[in-house]
């Protein structure tokens, strides 16, 4: 066996360790929110992850992938095997029409403007593309995301756009000291999330509150996450 088949053996166990030990504190975590583990659903985020471990994380159950890059989404996309993917990271007004088609949904909609463009490119395709509402929900300058005192406004108005549909809301909190800090940012996103919900408008289906990554989706789902993005804790650190 050559070395780099060694490694690559290697890096093939090490995935299927993580994720059982990832999909236990998801169920750990759902079941003290008072929830089951069925009401978490878990994402691989595979940025800067090649396509064979890729394609082994699905081969072990995996069943949603979440993407930051077009460009690098696309380059991939042919070499994987058949599952679920998200866009998660920023996108650009100009990137638009190479993506909508190529996902089940978009989670990082920050403006109204990049809504409409999404909009307009689905309807010219014939669809509806699902999308989440990413909120900056610690006012970080360096953040994209709709404004915090914004959010119900904007919301309101994604939900009057013909061409996408409203699923939910996303978010990137600040990096915290502790748990308890932490916790206090998925909690407002909680709160916003069920008064979103609640007022049941129009060409939406509010079921998705994605919010949780490597560092933090335990206390995430502690606080309500119904979808966490999980990358280095699968695949390892990654490689630039």
């Amino acid at each position: 066996m050559t070395e780099k088949q060694l490694i690559d053996a290697q890096r093939f166990s090490d995935i299927e360790y993580n994720l059982a030990v990832i999909r236990d504190r998801i169920a750990e975590a759902a079941v003290q929110s008072g929830r089951t583990p069925e009401d978490v659903r878990f994402m691989a985020v595979t940025k800067t992850v090649a396509p064979e471990y890729i394609n082994h994380a699905i081969r072990c159950g995996v069943d949603l992938i979440g993407e930051n890059k077009v460009q690098e989404y696309l380059g991939k996309k042919p070499e994987l095997l058949p599952c679920e993917a998200h866009l998660i990271g920023h996108l650009q007004t100009n990137k638009v029409r190479q993506i909508v088609g190529e996902v089940s949904m978009i989670q990082s909609v920050d403006s109204v403007r990049l809504a409409n463009e999404i909009a307009k490119r689905s309807l010219a395709a014939g669809i509806t593309t699902e999308i989440l509402a990413e909120i900056n929900v610690g006012g970080e300058e360096s953040k994209s995301g709709i404004e915090w005192d914004a959010a119900e406004e904007t919301l309101a108005e994604l939900a009057q756009i013909e061409g996408i549909k409203l699923c939910g809301l996303m978010a990137i909190p600040p990096v915290c000291e502790n748990s308890a800090q932490a916790r206090s940012f998925f909690s407002k996103m909680r709160r916003l999330f069920v008064d979103i919900r609640n007022k049941k408008l129009d060409n939406t289906d509010i079921r998705i509150l994605s919010m949780g990554m490597s560092s933090d989706y335990y206390d995430a789902i502690l606080e309500g996450s119904t979808l966490v993005r999980v990358g280095s804790s699968v695949f390892g650190k990654r490689i630039y």
